[in-house]
């Protein structure tokens, strides 16, 4: 009985001293970051230089022109001229305002390395490089107003020729002679949708879309409403596009398969063409409305068959007596 007192008093002394513990143990506040009081006025004007011009210092840039001449002193002061060419990675060193320079008081010092680096105008510079993320010049590919009109006059002639060739053999292809599938009627769809959305955010949200373009994201649950729908949807396209190919592949012999696809494809680049560019003139948002409809209700109305022969397993698009092997289906 002594023994057992022993033994409770002791698991309360310990359970005691456990909660004075628990109670006298160091708190984690979580790293402290200084506040705007703290800042130095350098640290101020960098924050701020990077909200409005989306890049500091330590921002990476690929060089896209043919050379850039950077000067090794501000301009004035007399100065030498270096370049660095097309390919060339650099790095932002410095930055700094000159007002008396009436075409772009910004300079940036740029270096390729410990030797080669100097100051060239902010305008100057961003015509000349890209970010250096794969996603960045991906969307410089896409953006090229010259590279865009010439591939869809290229698009529109050549799926033209390929859409009357292939409707005088008959041939598969979307919207016309379509397999039953939703996938490619999808895919065609959010193209146009996607097209559209991001010539919305071209005139629209430009800054966004800049700060996007500096600092890009894979994820659309980490970027504005706007961008994250748009992300969002190429992930569909992804998704949805793999869906199609392996629709054709699975329904439609090899060739058959091949021209289907490849007249998907010249769909889907007319869409993207066409929605980009008369979204600039707001005609794109009724195009849109209309193309879906159409779209759906070619679908829906002629491409799927809801029902198939219990008999000989063909497809039908009503109840009743099969038009292949006349069974009747109730």
């Amino acid at each position: 009985m002594q023994n057992k007192g022993f033994y409770h008093r002791f698991c309360q002394v310990i359970s005691l001293l456990c909660f004075s513990l628990l109670l006298a143990s160091c708190y984690n506040h979580g790293q402290r970051t200084p506040d705007a009081w703290d800042l130095t006025k350098q640290q101020i004007d960098s924050i701020s230089f990077s909200t409005t011009h989306h890049y500091s210092q330590n921002y990476n840039f690929v060089v896209n022109a043919s050379q850039l001449p950077l000067a090794d002193a501000l301009p004035d002061m007399a100065f030498d001229t270096l370049y660095v060419v097309r390919g060339e990675r650099i790095v932002v060193a410095d930055i700094e305002t000159v007002p008396t320079d009436t075409i772009d008081s910004v300079w940036v010092k740029v270096a390729r390395d410990q030797i080669t680096q100097g100051w060239i105008r902010e305008c100057e510079l961003l015509e000349g490089v890209s970010p250096d993320d794969p996603i960045s010049q991906f969307i410089d590919l896409f953006t090229n107003n010259h590279l865009l009109l010439f591939m869809g006059l290229c698009v529109v002639a050549a799926s033209l020729y390929a859409m009357r060739r292939l409707l005088r053999h008959n041939a598969y292809i979307v919207h016309f002679h379509d397999i039953d599938s939703p996938y490619p009627t999808l895919l065609c769809i959010l193209i146009a949708f996607s097209a559209t959305l991001y010539a919305s955010i071209q005139m629209f949200g430009a800054e966004s879309w800049r700060h996007f373009y500096y600092h890009p994201s894979l994820n659309p649950f980490a970027l504005p409403w706007h961008l994250g729908i748009f992300i969002a949807s190429v992930w569909a396209m992804i998704i949805v596009s793999i869906a199609a190919f392996d629709e054709a592949v699975r329904r439609l012999p090899t060739a058959d398969a091949l021209l289907y696809l490849i007249g998907l494809v010249a769909v889907c680049a007319v869409n993207y063409v066409v929605f980009s560019i008369t979204t600039l003139y707001y005609i794109g948002y009724l195009l849109l409305i209309a193309y879906i409809y159409f779209a759906l209700h070619v679908y829906f109305h002629v491409t799927h068959f809801p029902y198939h022969c219990g008999h000989c397993g063909k497809p039908l698009r009503h109840k009743g007596v099969c038009p292949h092997c006349g069974a009747v289906n109730e």
